[in-house]
């Protein structure tokens, strides 16, 4: 292979593990996929492709096709330690910060994960995230351009119809602050009040993840870590009504989500993590404690 094709496909690597991820909701299996095209491209006459761009994503997609049937015939199969990209907007959010987290990879990608087939989530992502257009989705789909697009407008709906209506969303916020509330307070049976007898926390810390299952033992660390000289603010998280925490010299410490369902937690997702906390952007810290 030519050191000049070497470098046209290094400058569409950062794309195209991109395409795979918000695709696949996995970094190893979407470089995995990126490294298979470049392998695919080594065994090609480069002079008889005519847009090096338009035939990666082609390759890429019908990659990221084929991993997405396999997984639909093995459900069991894990992407990487569970944890997508972390996508974290103040609470009582704009429209416009709205529609970040609609269109960002945490939410978006959860969502395509749970309520879409193969085809369905490669035109919804190829098209509606990175405008590929429909005949080019049709070719690696095998299907018409039509086809392609009435794949989208499916999983357009089917997305649309997972977001939660305010008031509902209103009602989670409110069983979250009463538990940070109880927390704080020391208030052990408050706490069980607000959590499901079988809630889980998954915790990413510097050491990795540690998983506690059960009311009374996540009761007991949410107490603990209560005492803390923290500052808290109301964040949505990946979607989820939680928390975004600073020290007192406002360094981010941490970020925590809370999956509620029938007024009670049922899961609590918490990051501190430096390095995957790396990338979180919010606003900066209140300038007094709360």
């Amino acid at each position: 292979m030519s050191e000049a094709l070497a470098e046209a496909f290094e400058a569409q690597r950062g794309r195209l593990v991109a395409v795979a991820q918000r695709m696949l909701g996995s970094r190893a299996d979407a470089e995995d996929a990126v490294q298979e095209a470049w392998l695919r491209l080594a065994r090609q006459d480069a002079a008889a492709i005519d847009n090096l761009a338009g035939w990666l994503t082609t390759v890429v997609g019908r990659v990221c096709l084929d991993v997405l049937r396999a997984r639909r015939a093995r459900p069991e199969a894990s992407y990487d330690d569970g944890l997508s990209e972390i996508v974290v907007v103040e609470d009582d959010a704009s429209p416009e910060d709205d529609a970040v987290l609609a269109d960002s990879v945490g939410l978006a990608l959860l969502v395509v994960l749970d309520n879409l087939g193969p085809a369905e989530r490669l035109a919804f992502v190829l098209h509606d995230m990175f405008a590929v257009p429909f005949d080019e989705i049709g070719e690696i789909l095998g299907r018409s351009a039509d086809a392609s697009k009435m794949l989208a407008s499916r999983a357009r709906r089917k997305v649309q119809g997972t977001r939660r209506p305010d008031a509902e969303r209103h009602r989670q916020r409110a069983v979250v602050d009463a538990f940070i509330a109880a927390a704080r307070a020391g208030d052990f049976e408050g706490l069980l009040r607000l959590l499901d007898p079988e809630v889980t926390w998954r915790s990413y810390g510097g050491r990795g993840l540690v998983v506690r299952v059960g009311a009374a033992e996540i009761a007991a660390q949410a107490q603990r870590g209560a005492r803390a000289a923290v500052t808290l603010r109301p964040a949505m998280v990946n979607g989820e009504p939680g928390i975004i925490t600073w020290g007192s010299t406002g360094r981010l410490l941490g970020v925590m989500a809370c999956t509620v369902v029938d007024g009670r937690i049922v899961e609590i997702l918490s990051v501190s993590d430096p390095k995957r906390l790396t990338g979180v952007t919010s606003a900066p810290p209140p300038s007094s404690k709360e």
